[in-house]
C-alpha cells in the first residue's frame, strides 16, 4: 500500500459515517425505502462513490463507439476521469485519464481518435497500451520511462458492452459477460453504431433514478408514450401477469425459438437480469406508432418482431434491444442530489440517417419517458428532503424490483464497508 493510501486510511474523515452507515443498514426495515441520509447526505454520498462506484463493475459504453485503433471515449466516475481506448491489436484498454507527470487530464473530449495519447500540458506521450514513450529531454538521464506508465483500470467487454472497475481487485463478472455474449450474438454488436445520444441531469440521488426504473407501478399515470408499446411486466411469474400476456409470451417464444434468438429469463443474483419479453401485440418497436424505427434490422436478425430484450446491470444500467434498434442507459452520480442519465440509441452501422431511420422519430418515446422520469425522481427527492420523511413500505407485488435493488445495494455496501474496515485496521497495525 503506498503512503498516500495509508494516509487516507489512517486519517479517514468518513470513519464516523462508515460506522453510522453500517448501523443503519444493519437495522433498516426490510421492504422499506432507505433512511433519509442515503438519499441526501454528503458523507453518505462519498461512501456511495468509494464503496459502490469505485468498487463495482460499471457500464461505461459500447465497443462500437471505439471501432478502430486509436478511438477513445472518456467518462468521469466521481472525481476520477477515465479514458477507454482501442489498442493496436483491437483490444480495449482503460486507464485513469491522468498524466503521470503533473496529473493533467490527457483526453479532454468525450470521444476522439489519436495515434498516441499525448498530454496537452507538457506533451508526455503514451502508447495506446499505457506505456510512457516520451517525456522530453529534461527529465535527466536516469529517468525511467517504464515506471511512469498510465495507471490501468480493470476493463471487460461482453456482447458489445464495455465495463470498468476502479477497484484494486475487481469482483467477478465472467458469468454476466458470457450471458451478454450469448444473448447479443444475433445482433452482431461490433457492427452497430450510435444513431443518437442524450444526457439528462436529474436533481436527485442516483438511487432514486434506479428505484424509479425498477418498477412500472407509476407507468399508467406517467408514461403514455411508453405504454404505446411496452408491457407493464416482463415475466410470466409476475403476480400481475394476465392470461392474455402469458398466451402471447408462449406464442412469441415459439417464434423466437424457431429463429434461434435467445429469450429465456436469466438472473445472476440481484445484480444482473436478462430476459426477452413481447411488446404489445402487433407492436414491433418502441416508437410512437409501434412500427420499426429503422428499416435496416440489426445484425443477422430476420424479423423485427422480437419484443424487447431487457438487460439490467446494477448499479448503473438498464437496456432494451429490439429487432431494429436498441436503447442503452448509463447512470453516473454527480452529487448527493445530482445524477446524469445518458441514453444511446443504436442501429446497424450501415443504416443511413434520413433513409433508413429518422433520429427524432427514434428518440421520441424515450425522450418523453426520460423527461417524465426526471420529474418524478426530482419530486421524490424534494419530498425525501423534508424533516417529515421516514422510510415507507414497498409493494411486494408492484415494487419487487425496487426491493431487489435496495437489498442488493445494502448487501454490497455492508460487504464493501467491511473490507474497508479491514484495510483500515491493517494500515494501523
Amino acid at each position: 500500500m503506498d503512503s498516500i493510501s495509508s494516509l487516507h486510511l489512517l486519517d479517514d474523515p468518513l470513519a464516523p459515517a462508515r460506522e453510522a452507515t453500517t448501523e443503519m443498514l444493519a437495522n433498516r426495515q426490510p421492504q422499506h425505502s432507505l433512511p433519509q441520509p442515503f438519499y441526501n447526505d454528503e458523507r453518505l454520498f462519498a461512501l456511495d462513490m468509494q464503496e459502490i462506484f469505485e468498487k463495482e463493475w460499471l457500464f461505461a459504453g459500447m465497443t462500437c463507439e471505439i471501432p478502430s485503433k486509436g478511438n477513445y471515449m472518456t467518462l468521469d466516475v466521481g472525481d476520477n476521469p477515465i479514458v477507454i481506448v482501442r489498442g493496436n491489436n483491437g483490444e480495449v484498454h482503460a486507464f485513469h485519464n491522468v498524466c503521470r507527470h503533473r496529473g493533467s487530464r490527457l483526453c479532454v473530449t468525450d470521444k476522439g481518435k489519436v495515434a498516441k495519447l499525448v498530454c496537452p500540458y507538457h506533451q508526455w506521450t503514451y502508447e495506446l497500451d499505457g506505456r510512457l514513450l516520451f517525456a522530453g529531454s529534461d527529465m535527466g538521464k536516469d529517468f525511467d520511462l517504464s515506471s511512469h506508465g498510465l495507471k490501468p483500470v480493470h476493463v471487460r467487454t461482453g456482447g458489445g458492452y464495455i465495463f470498468i472497475s476502479l477497484a484494486e481487485e475487481a469482483p467477478a463478472i465472467d458469468e454476466f459477460v458470457e450471458s451478454l455474449d450469448h444473448y447479443l450474438a444475433p445482433y452482431d454488436m461490433e457492427n452497430l453504431k450510435v444513431a443518437a445520444e442524450s444526457s439528462l441531469i436529474e436533481e436527485c440521488n442516483w438511487k432514486l433514478v434506479l428505484e424509479n426504473n425498477r418498477e412500472c407501478y407509476h407507468c399508467n399515470g406517467a408514461h403514455p408514450e411508453l405504454l404505446n408499446s411496452l408491457q407493464e411486466f416482463d415475466d410470466t411469474d409476475d403476480p400481475r401477469a394476465t392470461p392474455a400476456y402469458k398466451e402471447l409470451v408462449a406464442r412469441k417464444q415459439a417464434d423466437w425459438e424457431a429463429q434461434g434468438v435467445p429469450y429465456k429469463l436469466t438472473r445472476l443474483g440481484r445484480r444482473n437480469r436478462l430476459t426477452r419479453t413481447p411488446l404489445l401485440n402487433g407492436v414491433e418497436s418502441m416508437t410512437m406508432d409501434g412500427k420499426r424505427a429503422s428499416k435496416k434490422l440489426m445484425g443477422n436478425l430476420e424479423s423485427a418482431d422480437l419484443g424487447s430484450l431487457r438487460i439490467l446491470h446494477l448499479p448503473n444500467s438498464w437496456n432494451h434491444f429490439m429487432g431494429d434498434h436498441a436503447v442503452v442507459f448509463r447512470v453516473l452520480p454527480l452529487g448527493p442530489q445530482k445524477t446524469v442519465v445518458t441514453t444511446k440509441w443504436l442501429v446497424h452501422k450501415e443504416a443511413v440517417e434520413g433513409v433508413d431511420y429518422e433520429p427524432e422519430q427514434m428518440r421520441k418515446v424515450w425522450d418523453a419517458t426520460n423527461a417524465q422520469d426526471r420529474n418524478l425522481a426530482e419530486e421524490n427527492q424534494r419530498g425525501i428532503n423534508s424533516k417529515s420523511y421516514q422510510p415507507g413500505p414497498y409493494s411486494e407485488t408492484f415494487e419487487f424490483g425496487v426491493i431487489d435493488f435496495v437489498d442488493w445495494y445494502s448487501e454490497r455496501m455492508r460487504e464493501n464497508l467491511g473490507h474497508s474496515e479491514s484495510r483500515l485496521k491493517l494500515a494501523k497495525s
